[in-house]
């Protein structure tokens, strides 16, 4: 088998509708077998139910540190959206390259891959590690099982650059994400006889106004130092789903809500302020002689990222050359839950996010390019060049 370049290699991943309801096995199965035809042996950390999986492989010695290059290899759905051809089958035009992840972020992935064959024949010091996960696009799901695999067999990169879309530019910064569903439950009654009943809507629409009180105090403690926008910790809920019938008191009501918190800001004091306020509508019904439930479950918990002056900002920065400040971006990845886990990370990748998420998604040709020198140098500085102890 021949080296695939990076446009073959993104060709083969567009081609694996790696939607994060599916499984993306079929796509990590043929990466295993690629790095596997050019010696690399790969590791698989699968989901629980064994649809999915997370795949590490380790390019070079076997040793700590070294240069880690990671992405998602799920993408978004495409139902609803009109895009100008197939999804999930490449068309280059006009020097982009258009399809569902090609931005975000297979465009990043193929040119790790693509890159490959070339490590193994370079006389590496330190090693070069490949970190791809499943369901970051539904809250960083699948990354803390393979960091938790990696830490157990002693591997444990000295810097991770996270490929997710920045036009190439050095991010060091972002939001965390948490994500929850509240459940409330009531007691059904005729809507003409609310006496007899607690409406499941109307105690969630409470807590909703509730949640707004709580984003409208974020809002006013704005950090504009940061570099993110907006510069305040921000709430959100996003769906709500409730009641059977126009003239029938709901029994049930749910909603998800999100708190993307600003590097330094603590996730917990918000979601234990709403708990605060659950407790306290239920005594309140209570003591009017009417029985409510609140119940509130965590859907996903991803820290912020700040790496302001870590090793992988420092390499990145130095590889590409740059003099201008290292950006913030206002999207959650996996490089908080990298950080977190001790391992210095940087975001930098291909494409633009704006691009990300919509119809007729493309990378361009010349990010691509961009992004393979950047690789190709990071690895001689970081692994071949500087690779003592």
């Amino acid at each position: 088998m021949k080296p695939l370049t990076t446009v073959a290699v993104l060709d083969r991943l567009i081609g694996y509708p790696t939607v994060s309801r599916d499984s993306n096995l079929a796509l990590i199965d043929w990466l295993r077998d690629y790095l596997e035809h050019w010696g690399v042996r790969s590791h698989l950390v699968p989901n629980a139910a064994g649809t999915k999986a997370n795949l590490f492989a380790t390019i070079g010695p076997e040793r700590e540190g070294g240069l880690a290059f990671s992405g998602h290899t799920d993408v978004v759905p495409v139902d609803d959206q009109n895009w100008s051809s197939d999804p999930f089958v490449m068309r280059a035009h006009d020097g982009r390259f258009y399809g569902r992840g090609t931005c975000d972020m297979k465009g990043f992935i193929a040119t790790a891959v693509a890159l490959v064959p070339q490590l193994t024949r370079m006389p590496l010091r330190r090693p070069v590690h490949l970190m791809l996960s499943y369901d970051e696009e539904i809250g960083c799901v699948g990354a803390p099982f393979m960091i938790a695999q990696m830490n157990e067999q002693n591997v444990r990169p000295g810097a991770v650059i996270v490929g997710e879309p920045t036009g190439m530019q050095v991010a060091n910064a972002h939001k965390g994400i948490c994500v929850s569903r509240t459940c409330v439950t009531g007691t059904a009654a005729h809507s003409s006889q609310t006496h007899l009943g607690v409406s499941a809507v109307m105690i969630a629409g409470e807590l909703i106004a509730r949640l707004g009180e709580l984003e409208r105090e974020l809002r006013a403690k704005r950090i504009s130092a940061t570099g993110l926008v907006p510069p305040y910790s921000t709430l959100a809920v996003n769906t709500i789903e409730g009641g059977t019938a126009m003239n029938i008191l709901a029994s049930t009501c749910e909603f998800t809500w999100e708190v993307r918190t600003l590097p330094g800001d603590d996730r917990a004091k918000h979601s234990d302020a709403f708990e605060a306020i659950c407790k306290a509508v239920i005594m309140q019904l209570r003591s009017e002689g009417r029985e409510c439930a609140v119940a509130t479950e965590i859907l996903a918990d991803v820290p912020p990222l700040d790496a302001a002056g870590g090793a992988a900002e420092v390499l990145a920065r130095s590889v590409l050359r740059l003099s201008d400040p290292s950006i913030a971006v206002p999207f959650a990845t996996e490089a908080g839950q990298f950080q977190q886990a001790g391992w210095s990370s940087v975001v930098c990748g291909p494409g633009s996010i704006s691009q990300a998420h919509r119809p007729d998604e493309f990378v361009s040709a010349a990010d691509l390019e961009r992004c393979e020198q950047f690789l190709q140098q990071a690895v001689r500085s970081h692994c071949i060049e500087a690779g003592g102890a």
